[in-house]
């Protein structure tokens, strides 16, 4: 594994998540100080990264085989509670997961410990896309809609969904280590018999005869998702949602208005920290 690196003015993320936002293994990050951003692009050979200091400058370092995510995760991890439905641990710990179960007795536990792969839930994208989803499903029948996870990251929107009710999800992710990290979850938290996991590219990837969505979640970046909203909508079904996010706010507008020219219509936006997720419907 190799990693470019560098450090850049916060001002410009916006320009870096369109240089380098749509690589897999791309991670735009705040740094030490609050004017600056640390941008990685973490590769299979040094080749792809060497391709990445020849364009922009910055580092090359080649990376032992050490989860960095894992090793460094506070063990102390405070859980994750999404409204008064769901608690997401990032402890596997049996203890710590039966303790959970017996503080909160009525609400879904699941355990996502920090891997490689974005989205264990604490991200504020991620986390919003939960809420979202708790409250658009809160009232709808258990079994009686369906669900369509497009980047599926460690797999916890998925999961979440066919614990909330889903009759069956769909979840795929560009990203091999993703759906490797996704389907540990699934096995480690189990109950997700109605689950169909598989790696695709979200530009080749189209729903089969029958497999519309009554609930579509795509956590990507905002300009993956400004060129992919005309294939997302096939997935949905007519009256259902779609809820994205993966979205700087500076580049909000422009992305809603990519929604919109596909037939999309806006119902609700949230904004938190720098990021914005959106629910949306066909117009």
């Amino acid at each position: 594994m190799w990693q470019w690196h560098k450090n850049a003015a916060a001002d410009s993320e916006a320009t870096w998540q369109e240089r380098v936002g749509k690589l897999p293994g791309a991670v735009i990050s705040s740094g030490f100080q609050a004017s600056r951003i640390s941008v990685d692009v973490y590769t299979e050979n040094a080749e792809e990264a060497l391709v990445l200091q020849a364009c922009y400058g910055g580092t090359v370092e080649e990376l032992t085989t050490t989860d960095w995510v894992a090793a460094t995760a506070p063990e102390n991890t405070p859980p994750l509670i999404i409204r008064d439905r769901i608690v997401i641990s990032a402890s596997a710990d049996a203890a710590v997961m039966e303790a959970l179960k017996q503080k909160y007795p009525r609400r879904i536990i699941l355990t996502f410990p920090a891997e490689r792969a974005f989205g264990t839930g604490n991200h504020a994208t991620t986390s919003t896309c939960l809420r979202l989803l708790c409250d658009h499903v809160r009232h709808l029948p258990s079994g009686s809609w369906n669900l369509t996870d497009i980047g599926c990251g460690t797999g916890v929107l998925a999961l979440a969904g066919l614990r909330l009710g889903a009759s069956r999800a769909i979840s795929f992710d560009f990203d091999p280590v993703a759906v490797e990290v996704a389907a540990r979850n699934i096995e480690r938290n189990g109950g997700a018999d109605n689950l169909e996991l598989f790696q695709a590219d979200v530009f080749e990837w189209a729903p089969a005869p029958g497999e519309q969505s009554d609930v579509v979640l795509a956590n990507l970046f905002s300009t993956v998702l400004q060129q992919a909203f005309p294939r997302i909508l096939p997935a949905m079904k007519p009256g259902g949602i779609l809820i994205i996010s993966g979205i700087l706010n500076t580049q909000a507008e422009e992305t809603l208005e990519a929604a919109e020219k596909a037939g999309l219509r806006v119902i609700k936006t949230v904004s938190r920290g720098k990021w914005t997720t959106a629910q949306l419907t066909q117009a």
